[in-house]
């Protein structure tokens, strides 16, 4: 048996719905849609989709941990100092200082519920 799929999205999980899809209705310049107040809200970014979903009263309890996670949001930018500056706007500003790695430049940053962004400028050349 072969596992198709015929799309993929990424989600995020919280109490704190409203909250959060403010945050990302500002950092990407979007509205949600679809959007079900306080259920489900869902952005279309370039070659993925982001959805936000308040989780159900019993399952609560499973996304409330403020355990480090393993998973990033990744948007690679034009412009890494213009990126910071607007999360300095949106009152999120990155805790650290810009890295340099063999790809280019970035900067770890974190949304309202403490979900790691990971902001990268490409080296000139590489993609």
């Amino acid at each position: 048996m072969v596992f198709q799929y015929t799309n993929a999205f990424v989600t995020i999980a919280s109490v704190n719905f409203e909250k959060l899809v403010n945050f990302y209705t500002k950092l990407l310049e979007q509205k949600p849609v679809p959007l079900v107040p306080n259920v489900y809200a869902e952005f279309n970014l370039v070659s993925m989709r982001l959805g936000i979903f308040k989780p159900k009263n019993t399952n609560e309890s499973e996304f409330e941990a403020i355990a480090k996670s393993k998973i990033s949001l990744c948007l690679e930018v034009s412009n890494l100092e213009d990126a910071i500056a607007y999360l300095n706007d949106l009152g999120y500003p990155p805790p650290g200082d810009i890295s340099i790695a063999s790809h280019g430049r970035e900067i770890y940053a974190y949304d309202p519920d403490g979900n790691r962004l990971i902001l990268h400028q490409a080296a000139r050349g590489s993609h």
